[in-house]
């Protein structure tokens, strides 16, 4: 319910003129779970937005819009406030505000599109530092303050608006006050929608009364004049935590919907909650036995004297744990749990708060978890994979996905060069959280017996955008002697580096050639007992990479493709050409090489001597002067030579 009191009145005797006030402005974000472009805009969005920088200029408000289609659960952030979104975003001729958004992301600033100051688009990615500053240089008409305060069971809020007019204004149209219901930080253990996304912030939740009524003002303020109502705000069902409840309110002109001033009401405190932190156990342990502990933190006003804590092993439910003591608001302990007993490969530890001192106000942040990696035995080498089995990951291998989304998988019609069935996949086509990043970790090897171990696997990658703008999405491997506290990165690859193919929007299938091989020299690990291996993508939201025939075994190994040699191989890339192309020479060993370049004839057309060291070496070959036809490109070192193909064309 909604209580309205109306007074008007002049500025204070001896008052001669009045400035406007300093403008918040408001910044609509129009994205959607449903939309892939979204998730990999909205991690650099919202480190804008929140910059020192800009929260004193811009609060945001997110509206997940079915953009390009609604989310097919039968629960979405979209679906759970359908209504108020559909007529925020749609055209007055399809029932909606006149925002008209026919695309996501894409934005509003202050009611009107973001080019008026001074973006290149609408689109989010074009938001910079300068455009907020332009958009809060124009001062406003209005002061805003909100007051809100909870009711005794922590189930709605009280918002006491003020408004107060310090310059005359006169609206086009109606001039309504909107307040809006938001969450600031939503973590979900799996994605809502298709994109990838589960962490959302400053999310519009619903809207009081309604974001199409609002609360109406007048159309025509003077100096002084003052608007003050109270509104009672009831926490709908599918808030997730109520400690991260905050309102936007804003005053829109209807005539050119243009937004004069906004401001926002933080989160407040709840009397008693107890927060799950983190459950503390190392991302790799080596032992089937350990003692994990978990931190809570109480994030209430009142302090906590007691509580259960209610632990989980790959959902198996544990002994409780009972906690006594005295928890200061906004502090945090950490207890020690029950020995746990496990056993090789991926597991998922939870655990739940319970039983808090004096009743807890907010369920929703009570529980959380960790995913671990157990490998209590080092297999002697050779460890050979090809991926033709159905089985993922295969026997003795790990796949550690933290947030449920896009990962490693086997895809069995695809298979290196072609001579294979099956292989591993990272679907980047499809993980639009920028900076995800997954392992498939190697069964834990014992190299006692290996003097010169080598590391040899195929791999295919293209990416999704043409330059300058192609997505880095980057293949690492990471080796470990100390069961993963410290690791080592043994081969890095991103972007135009990693690709084996020409960019290509639809979803990336290797051919038999857009294949390359990569040798990695691990003797430093040699005769060493206890090696842990991973392979680790981090997406760039580019497209699909696959690996195959995966092998760490003694140098020379038999089971890498046979246009790899030994101790050296290569890559060319662009390859067409119609200049510059670079050659991805992998090396073993340290030492020289001649690279040849002979036309259809058989004349040498290019000849130069390079220095390799261990790994991948970039080497530039200016083929600007070559005319168009297929040259043949030889890599010549002490330990043999490899030949591929050049196209150049003009």
């Amino acid at each position: 319910m909604k209580k309205n009191l109306l007074t008007f009145g002049l500025m204070i005797a001896g008052v001669v003129a009045v400035a406007q006030s300093p403008r918040m402005s408001l910044y609509e974000e129009f994205t959607g779970e449903t939309c892939p472009p979204c998730a990999s805009t909205n991690p650099g969005l919202n480190l804008l937005l929140l910059s020192p920088t800009n929260v004193t200029k811009i609060i945001p408000l997110k509206w997940q819009v079915p953009i390009p289609s609604a989310p097919t659960p039968t629960w979405s952030l979209y679906k759970t406030n359908q209504t108020e979104i559909d007529w925020r975003y749609k055209s007055v001729a399809n029932g909606g505000y006149g925002y008209a958004i026919s695309s996501a992301p894409s934005s509003r600033i202050d009611g009107q599109n973001a080019t008026v100051f001074g973006a290149i688009s609408d689109h989010p990615a074009n938001l910079t530092n300068g455009v907020i500053t332009t958009a809060s240089s124009y001062t406003s008409a209005f002061n805003i303050t909100m007051a809100r305060a909870w009711d005794p069971t922590f189930s709605s809020v009280t918002l006491t608006v003020n408004i107060t007019a310090t310059a005359a204004f006169t609206a086009t149209g109606s001039l309504i006050y909107r307040l809006v219901m938001t969450e600031r930080n939503i973590q979900f253990a799996t994605q809502p929608g298709t994109n990838g996304e589960t962490y959302f912030q400053d999310v519009a939740v619903k809207s009081f009364p309604s974001i199409q009524a609002g609360t109406p003002m007048a159309s025509s303020w003077i100096v002084g004049q003052n608007q003050t109502f109270t509104i009672n705000c009831v926490l709908p069902s599918y808030i997730r935590d109520k400690s991260e409840v905050a309102f936007v309110g804003f005053i829109q002109d209807d005539g050119n919907k243009k937004v004069a001033q906004a401001a926002m009401a933080q989160p407040a405190a709840l009397t008693n909650d107890a927060k799950a932190i983190t459950a503390n156990i190392n991302a790799v342990v080596c032992s089937t036995t350990l003692i994990p502990t978990v931190t809570v933190k109480n994030i209430g006003s009142n302090a906590i004297t007691a509580f259960t804590v209610s632990p989980a092993l790959d959902a198996v439910v544990g002994a409780n744990v009972v906690w006594t003591g005295n928890l200061a608001a906004g502090a945090s302990t950490t207890i020690p749990m029950n020995l746990l007993t496990t056993t090789a490969g991926s597991h998922t530890y939870t655990y739940n708060i319970t039983a808090v001192s004096g009743g807890e106000n907010n369920l929703a942040n009570n529980t959380a978890k960790t995913i671990f990696v157990c490998s209590p035995t080092y297999f002697a080498l050779p460890v050979t994979e090809a991926f033709t089995g159905v089985t993922f990951p295969p026997t003795n291998w790990t796949r550690v996905n933290n947030d449920n989304g896009p990962t490693w998988s086997r895809l069995g019609t695809v298979g290196a060069y072609g001579t294979n069935t099956g292989a591993s996949k990272y679907d980047f086509y499809n993980n639009g959280v920028i900076g995800d990043a997954d392992d498939l970790y190697l069964p834990p090897t014992d190299l006692t017996a290996m003097t010169a171990p080598v590391l040899g696997f195929d791999v295919a990658y293209t990416y999704y955008t043409a330059s300058p703008n192609n997505e880095n999405d980057k293949l690492e491997v990471k080796a470990s002697i100390d069961c993963g506290a410290n690791w080592t990165t043994v081969f890095s690859q991103a972007g135009t580096v990693l690709a084996t193919a020409p960019l290509t929007t639809a979803a990336f299938i290797p051919t038999a050639t857009q294949w390359k091989s990569v040798l990695v020299n691990m003797s430093a690990y040699a005769s060493n007992p206890n090696l842990l291996v991973k392979f680790v993508a981090t997406s760039d939201y580019g497209n699909n990479m696959y690996v195959d025939n995966i092998n760490l075994t003694q140098a020379n190994p038999t089971a890498i493709k046979a246009n790899a040699t030994n101790e050296v191989s290569f890559e060319v890339y662009p390859n067409p050409t119609k200049g510059e192309t670079n050659l991805n020479i992998t090396a073993v060993v340290e030492g020289k090489a001649n690279v040849t370049v002979l036309n259809a004839l058989g004349q040498i057309v290019l000849n130069k001597q390079v220095d390799l060291n261990v790994g991948v070496n970039a080497i530039q070959l200016d083929a600007t002067q070559f005319a168009s036809g297929l040259y043949n490109v030889m890599v010549e070192s002490k330990n043999g030579s490899m030949v591929k193909k050049l196209t150049v064309t003009k």
